[in-house]
């Protein structure tokens, strides 16, 4: 671990968890996503954004490849974070694999509990279809919330039979029944997020919504015929056992998945590229992933 990164986590675990403890609600947890990306959060220089379908925030840094892309759900609990809060890392993302990142502004609980977020981002992937991309062409991913999204998708997705290029998560959630035992074990190791407040999560965005359902738990979902899956995820986070199950639930349809793991991260230390190697390498591998799972597609 470098001493950027054990600084980075030792300050989030005094400052940023208790916070999180606290937290009163989503409109509490809005703010304070924005206030660390507007704080925090580094943005690459020569970086393009726009909109397409109004919903639809496209990222591009340096040379693009046409017809490409990266479709990217952010995190945030389902109830904060927007592709803004996450605009330096998708940046950063672009930049290093050469590929326009899509990132669509998903409706968010209490507005809209569950399945809505599940359902905004199959919109998207329909979206890009529309537009002239080929399931082929697209790599999806997400972090946190945000890569249970992209798992979810990609359960339906294979079931469709339109199967992505690929697929990666950074530490996601993928059981809202809570069946993880590192939600427990790592309660005191993990440095961003207080283990009860999955609880209290669980309550807003379900609201009676089956827990089990696949389009919210994507540890019960099924993915035949899978293309390959890379998932990050940190040793020391209560989201442990949900990146191990999951690579697990994979490799039970014959999926090539591959595990990267980060001894004493915080969660999505992807976020704080510009602050720790750590996270600029973490994502000079997904960039790597998605060129090669692209190149794979054209064989």
């Amino acid at each position: 671990m470098s001493w950027q990164l054990e600084f980075m986590s030792a300050q989030q675990r005094l400052l940023l968890k208790p916070l999180l403890s606290k937290c009163d609600g989503p409109m509490s947890a809005r703010k304070g996503m924005d206030l660390m990306a507007g704080l925090v959060f580094r943005h690459p220089p020569l970086l393009r954004q726009y909109l397409r379908d109004q919903n639809l925030h496209w990222f591009a840094c340096g040379r693009c490849k046409p017809g490409k892309a990266i479709l990217y759900f952010h995190g945030g609990g389902y109830v904060a974070g927007s592709p803004e809060t996450h605009t330096g890392m998708l940046g950063r993302l672009s930049q290093l694999s050469e590929l326009e990142v899509c990132a669509p502004d998903y409706r968010l609980a209490p507005e809209a509990i569950a399945p809505a977020a599940f359902e905004d981002c199959l919109a998207a992937w329909d979206a890009l279809m529309a537009q002239g991309f080929a399931p082929k062409d697209v790599i999806i991913g997400g972090d946190s919330a945000g890569g249970g999204l992209a798992v979810a998708g990609l359960s339906e997705l294979c079931n469709r039979g339109t199967l992505p290029a690929g697929a990666f998560a950074f530490s996601p959630v993928v059981d809202f029944t809570m069946q993880s035992e590192s939600l427990q074990r790592n309660k005191d190791s993990e440095a961003i997020l207080p283990s009860e407040l999955f609880e209290a999560l669980a309550d807003i965005i379900l609201a009676g919504f089956d827990a089990s359902d696949p389009r919210i738990s994507p540890i019960f979902g099924t993915f035949p015929e899978c293309c390959p899956v890379l998932i990050q995820y940190s040793d020391s986070e209560i989201l442990q056992d949900d990146a191990l199950r999951m690579c697990d639930r994979l490799r039970d349809f014959g999926a090539r998945v591959e595990m990267q793991v980060e001894a004493g991260a915080p969660h999505v230390w992807q976020l704080l590229d510009g602050w720790v190697p750590e996270a600029r390498a973490s994502l000079k591998q997904v960039a790597k992933f998605a060129q090669d799972s692209l190149a794979e597609t054209r064989r």
